[in-house]
């Protein structure tokens, strides 16, 4: 069990945060005498919220992603295709971001080398 404020620590983030993706009902802790106590799966939810954020997911697919995580009928061959479909374009439109963000790092240098090279001769 979790406290808010440990959540807060350890991802870096507010209490703010926290509290919208509850209202959003991404997460949905317990109440002890008045104060949020959150799971493992809490915690484990919000380290896929915040993943998925970070690479620029919306609300509505982050829901989608949960969705996916707690469906009990995965056990169903048909889902499991489904989601299996699903993951994979996600991971294939990842990869390309990844090469894209790759190709651009890699541009960005070239250009600081030369600015650097055009500093260097022009002193």
């Amino acid at each position: 069990m979790f406290g808010i404020t440990e959540l807060c620590r350890e991802f870096g983030i507010t209490l703010r945060a926290i509290r919208f993706y509850e209202d959003k009902g991404l997460l949905q802790p317990r109440r002890i005498n008045g104060s949020r106590v959150y799971s493992q799966r809490d915690r484990a939810r919000l380290m896929l919220i915040l993943r998925s954020k970070s690479l620029g997911a919306s609300l509505a697919q982050i829901r989608h992603y949960l969705d996916l995580y707690d469906a009990p009928e995965l056990n169903e061959v048909s889902s499991l295709r489904a989601a299996e479909d699903e993951l994979l374009q996600t991971l294939t439109d990842l990869e390309r971001q990844q090469a894209d963000i790759g190709a651009t790092l890699t541009e960005l240098r070239h250009i600081h080398q030369q600015v650097q090279q055009r500093l260097g001769a022009s002193t």
